[in-house]
């Protein structure tokens, strides 16, 4: 690919990310150290001087956006540009005020400049420099902001609950793990606050979640084994450890116990308990694959026959097959197979597949992974295939 066709495909997104740093004061300090890939830094490279053509901007992109605490790096993104997920190619047309794409903080001032056929982004300090039509949004109920201040990906109250509850284990190790034996009192299940006796080796200064019932996911074409889906109960925390007793002989083991902290539904037992990880919602830009990518939905997450926007859906790709968090991909709807009489004979006919929307993969997996449906035409179905967008 020659140089001008490099720019011209892969010109557009990165001032967004350019935006991503007023890399003086207080913010540069505290700035954490994102990878920012070989490849992002070429294409970044690649766009610099030249900026973007003006074909590439969205219809309606704004001459300038002020960043307020409500926004996502995708709600920014659309703003912009055509395809919200290029954002490494906008990074490019800002390179010498970027030093971490991943970061973009309430009050900075994204403006759009046009010369020509080409346009360029950069960052002014709010009321400085910001045209009359700088876009203000008006405030939010919900914030998007990371602990550092930074605005995140997507609204991070979509994907955060499923960060703990939604989790696919790559072998069963998960029937291998500590369980709920027994509940005070003798009742037969416990809710938030009660106590909970599991037998197996918990760590002290662990929380745990609970999950029940795990199901075998089986790709849909190969039939392999992906991984395990449990479904999750709720939180515990670890009250006291258990130990083994001897009596007249023989040993009488004592449960360790927990208390139950949040419960999506009653614990039993029976219930397995995994440690809980650690809350990760540091900001992850959208980006497409590197790669060509394609699969198919696994199952809708809960047990649902369908999805619809804002729904989590399970994927058949995962880490070995160039999955990453961040990833956005195209949703396909699966075209029927009909018979008809055509010219007096029966025919068969299998529908084209159409586009659906997109999905954004916020948990990968090693052979598997999570996404939430960010838009969606018609509803989502086991079986639908996905794509690069």
């Amino acid at each position: 690919m020659n140089p001008r066709t490099f720019r011209r495909r892969h010109g557009v997104l990165a001032g967004l990310c350019a935006g991503a740093s007023l890399l003086s004061g207080p913010l540069a300090a505290a700035e954490p150290n994102f990878p920012v890939t070989p490849q992002q830094r070429s294409t970044a490279q690649q766009v610099a001087q030249a900026g973007i053509p003006l074909s590439e901007l969205a219809p309606n992109a704004p001459d300038s956006h002020t960043v307020q605490s409500g926004d996502t790096l995708w709600d920014i993104s659309k703003m912009f540009l055509k395809s919200p997920w290029r954002w490494p190619e906008l990074w490019g047309m800002n390179l010498d005020q970027v030093r971490n794409p991943h970061l973009i903080f309430p009050g900075q001032v994204l403006v759009l400049e046009k010369v020509g056929d080409r346009a360029r982004l950069r960052v002014a300090q709010s009321g400085a420099g910001a045209p009359d039509n700088t876009v203000r949004l008006s405030p939010r109920v919900r914030s998007n902001l990371l602990d550092n201040g930074a605005i995140g990906s997507i609204p991070l109250h979509l994907i955060a609950p499923f960060l703990t509850e939604a989790v696919i284990f790559n072998t069963d190790e998960l029937n291998r793990a500590p369980r709920v034996v027994a509940a005070q009192e003798g009742y037969v299940s416990m809710s938030q606050g009660q106590l909970a006796y599991v037998l197996g080796d918990l760590q002290p200064s662990s929380g745990y979640r609970l999950f029940r019932e795990p199901k075998p996911l089986y790709d849909w074409d190969s039939k392999e084994l992906l991984g395990y889906e449990a479904r999750y109960v709720g939180t515990a925390d670890f009250v006291r450890p258990g130990s083994t007793l001897e009596e007249n002989g023989k040993p009488v083991i004592v449960p360790a116990t927990v208390s139950i902290k949040s419960v999506r539904m009653e614990v039993s037992a029976g219930d397995r308990l995994a440690p809980l990880p650690k809350r990760d919602l540091d900001a992850y830009a959208p980006h497409h694959p590197n790669a060509p990518m394609s699969g198919r939905v696994l199952q809708i997450y809960g047990d649902g026959l369908s999805a619809g926007q804002n729904q989590i859906v399970a994927l058949n790709r995962g880490a070995r097959d160039g999955m990453e968090r961040g990833h956005v991909l195209a949703l396909w709807r699966t075209g029927d197979r009909r018979v008809k009489q055509i010219d007096g004979e029966r025919t068969t006919l299998q529908l084209p597949n159409e586009s659906n929307g997109l999905l954004f993969v916020f948990n990968v997996f090693e052979r598997t992974s999570y996404a939430l449906i960010l838009s969606v035409n018609v509803p989502v179905f086991p079986g639908d295939s996905f794509t690069q967008p």
